[in-house]
């Protein structure tokens, strides 16, 4: 977060927000509903721009962005992991009052992700047309595809930016800055991709690359202002022009981000890669399944949102405590969150299910030959994603003390030992049918094993950083109307008065040991 000038003395500093404290579960739903408004949003943009392109611009449009978009999911997904860790670190410094090792953390990520995302723009633009061959793309949507993909790969820096912001900043306790950012590039977009998609007004008709520009423009739009509003508040995170040294790598941090980051990377990447393979069994069976299947995307979208928001939710808040030595509170948060993710997610499966026709004929119309074909996948596959939900939460819970592996290995040998194969071997006997039913049955094997890895597994031992040593410490309740006993003081004695606990972690200094 670089600073041009000093700000005004009129705006004064954001404080990060404790989630240390505070009764849990309205804590944890006020932390999650702007991270889950935000999802929404998202989506939403996406199904407002495939309802545009769905009816304008035909099927062969349709089929075209649901390819692309999963090359893009593909490329966040990327980054995904190293952004998670930069949250998590930020989150359990701000949990131990180490301002000054967030700032550092901030730092060094800032570094590594404006590097990674013109590396990805350099590689990925001259190979777009390559990938979406390689994935099958049908020949009548490759041209749609093609001219989208492009446009999204010069919009990477800005997207790349703007998703390491709002992770950094929900580490530090701070959901609602990032939604209401994100607000403004949603409607800046919503507006602009049927004037730029269909040449409204003075603007030229760009088809489908209408929509990727205008992807462009608002991202880069909002991060700037985002930046230019941190800028303004004198946020505490934000690097001053003497704190500049602060973007220079700390390799201790950078080993962090990449140790622990690419595993939870990975996991956005094989899910990636699994629906990849799976778009590319679809689109053996023609454009109308694929244009069907694309339609019901739409929807699961929405469907992931509750869960996806929750965890992230719990895994920042997790990551504070554990920083904070709160184990109790952890335990907590997760019994919490899946009751939160099975309540949410459970009715809005049921109401899609209810409203499948209605809601699926949005995106392809009511008279499409593709509706049909829409509904009967949907009736099949949505339940997964309650598995999903439990799933994603208690990965969430682990990975705030820097389990990864665990995860990683489960994700992987559900989607390609259960999954793709169920999918693939069982397409002779079932049909088509076999690529629907291999969601659910793989999710569910997910779930099993991430509640074996939850209750049983040494996630608790797991570290963040090198060196750094942890042990759970025993914290009473707190009092109703009493403040919290500061964490110092809260450490098990033995019978004769002398702390048997750990002492207080001291900040990390820049090359990532005790100061």
């Amino acid at each position: 977060m670089p600073e041009s000038r000093s700000a005004s003395p009129a705006a004064p500093p954001a404080r990060p927000r404790d989630l240390t404290h505070g009764a849990i579960a309205p804590t944890l739903f006020a932390f999650a509903l702007p991270i889950l408004g935000g999802n929404v949003m998202q989506s939403l943009n996406g199904s407002v721009n495939a309802v545009w392109i769905g009816r304008f611009l035909g099927e062969d449009a349709l089929a075209a962005i649901a390819n692309a978009n999963n090359i893009l999911f593909f490329l966040l997904g990327a980054v995904f992991g190293v952004g998670m860790a930069a949250s998590i670190l930020v989150a359990q410094a701000i949990g131990r009052s180490d301002l000054a090792g967030a700032k550092r953390v901030i730092g060094t990520s800032a570094t590594f992700f404006l590097s990674a995302s013109v590396l990805v723009a350099l590689i990925g633009l001259p190979l777009s047309r390559h990938v979406l061959v390689w994935m099958g793309t049908p020949a009548g949507a490759l041209p749609h595809a093609e001219a989208y993909l492009k446009l999204i790969f010069l919009a990477v820096p800005f997207l790349y930016a703007f998703a390491f912001l709002s992770a950094i900043l929900r580490g530090a306790g701070d959901a609602r800055t990032p939604f209401l950012f994100l607000l403004l590039v949603v409607a800046l977009d919503i507006v602009m991709v049927p004037l730029l998609m269909l040449g409204i007004g003075p603007w030229p008709a760009m088809g489908m690359a209408g929509a990727a520009m205008a992807s462009l423009i608002a991202n880069a739009l909002g991060l700037a202002a985002l930046l230019g509003w941190l800028r303004h508040r004198r946020h505490r995170l934000w690097i001053h022009r003497n704190e500049r040294n602060l973007y220079r790598p700390d390799w201790a941090i950078v080993r962090a981000l990449l140790v622990k980051g690419v595993p939870m990377g990975l996991q956005m990447v094989m899910l990636s890669a699994a629906m990849i393979a799976m778009i590319s069994m679809v689109n053996v069976h023609g454009v109308d399944t694929t244009a069907g299947y694309g339609a019901a995307l739409q929807l699961w979208t929405y469907v992931q949102m509750p869960a996806m928001a929750i965890g992230a939710a719990c895994s920042t808040m997790a990551a504070q405590n554990v920083g904070a030595g709160r184990w109790d509170r952890v335990s907590r948060i997760a019994g919490t969150a899946v009751a939160f993710n099975l309540l949410l997610t459970g009715g809005l499966i049921t109401l899609l299910l209810l409203l499948d026709r209605a809601a699926l004929s949005l995106f392809l119309g009511d008279a499409s030959v593709a509706l049909d074909t829409a509904r009967h996948l949907n009736r099949i596959a949505i339940w997964s994603f309650l598995f999903f939900g439990v799933t994603f939460v208690l990965f969430g819970v682990v990975r705030s003390t820097g389990a990864v592996l665990a995860p990683l290995l489960i994700l992987a040998g559900t989607l390609w030992g259960v999954r793709v194969p169920v999918a693939t071997l069982l397409q002779p006997s079932l049909g088509i049918d076999a690529i629907w039913w291999s969601f659910p049955v793989s999710a569910f094997v997910a779930m099993l094993l991430a509640i074996a890895y939850y209750r049983w597994g040494g996630w608790r031992h797991a570290h963040m950083l090198d060196g750094e040593e942890r042990e759970p410490v025993a914290i009473p309740a707190e009092v109703p109307g009493q403040p919290p006993a500061p964490v110092a003081e809260l450490e098990p004695t033995d019978a004769a008065g002398d702390r048997s606990g750990p002492a207080p972690r001291p900040p990390l200094n820049p090359r990532g040991g005790a100061a």
